[in-house]
């Protein structure tokens, strides 16, 4: 399946504003809801419905979420910076809390 099909697949994220990665108290990331990031925010809150936070297991799955996307972000790292986060998770990056911004 396509990125495109598999979104069609997860929750809708219209109450949401944005969603934030949390490494303790510290914001990491904020990934807003608005074109260009509406996807990523789409994969992530699906991730932290189905597993709470966003660890190694999660981060494995949100890659196969992204589909044809993850291969493009391993071939050029820096230019999908929400696909190269799940990326170093899986290789033992230190897992993230999520704050859901509402609408």
């Amino acid at each position: 399946m396509s990125f495109k099909d598999i979104l069609d697949t997860l929750p809708t994220i219209d109450h949401l504003a944005a969603l934030e990665l949390l490494h303790g108290d510290n914001v990491v990331a904020r990934i807003e809801n608005k074109p260009g990031q509406a996807g990523s925010v789409r994969v992530y809150h699906a991730l932290f419905q189905e597993f709470g936070a966003i660890d190694a297991i999660a981060a494995d799955k949100g890659l196969r979420l992204y589909a044809e996307h993850t291969a493009d972000a391993e071939a050029f790292p820096g230019k999908h910076p929400n696909i190269d986060r799940l990326i170093a998770l899986v290789d033992g990056g230190t897992p993230l809390a999520v704050r859901l911004v509402a609408a």
